[in-house]
């Protein structure tokens, strides 16, 4: 496995592990955006080894469909991706983002980025 795809798998299960202690802190909010920091890192890490280069996209679905990922995966990725904004900015959930989420949604979210995470690691194990 080259360096850099490496890198990107560990950045991706740091944020994993980062989005589940903050899922267990009841920080829901952050627990959302780290979800989709870390399918957007593995992604990234199988965008690398398929396409020897990097990725400048942060939309998910896109990645994933450039990818050839199956519809599961390209399911979760739908639902990940507005994350990236919408916990970050009041204007973009029409609420403040704290108040925009609660268990159920990050709960979900984090099952959604697990399953990215790891549909992203056997891609880079072969």
């Amino acid at each position: 496995m080259r360096k850099e795809v490496f890198d990107w798998m560990n950045a991706a299960e740091d944020d994993l592990e980062t989005a589940r202690i903050l899922f267990e802190k009841e920080t829901y909010y952050a627990c959302a955006f780290y979800c989709q920091q870390a399918a957007e890192k593995a992604l990234k890490a199988v965008y690398i080894m398929q396409k020897k280069k990097s990725s400048e996209l942060h939309n998910l679905i896109s990645i994933a469909r450039e990818l050839n990922a199956p519809e599961e995966i390209i399911s979760a990725c739908k639902r990940l991706n507005p994350h990236y904004i919408q916990t970050r900015y009041p204007d973009a959930a029409n609420a403040i983002p704290k108040d925009a989420y609660d268990e159920d949604i990050a709960e979900e979210l984090l099952e959604k980025a697990k399953e990215v995470f790891t549909w992203s690691e056997k891609q880079t194990e072969k």
